[in-house]
């Protein structure tokens, strides 16, 4: 009886970590994309019209490459205290 009861709190326990962890990391990630949103071609362009450029789709394509190289090259967190 006493095996019975173990083996069924250790799967409760491990279920009830599972959704935890589940609902706590999605809601972590939802607050981190809130604060910091991927940046993608119609925000480089809302950008470039407020600064007075006139995005063309090449400019927008070479910032978007360099972009995507600086965050290879540098993927480190900016956001840490």
């Amino acid at each position: 009886m006493h095996t019975g009861l173990a083996i069924t709190l250790i799967i409760l326990a491990l279920i009830g970590g599972l959704v935890g962890g589940f609902f706590i990391s999605r809601k972590y990630m939802m607050d981190y994309f809130e604060k910091n949103p991927p940046i993608d071609e119609n925000m480089l362009r809302m950008m470039m019209l407020q600064m007075g450029q006139k995005p063309s789709e090449r400019k927008i394509n070479q910032m978007m490459s360099q972009m995507k190289a600086q965050n290879k090259k540098n993927p480190k967190n900016k956001n840490k205290k």
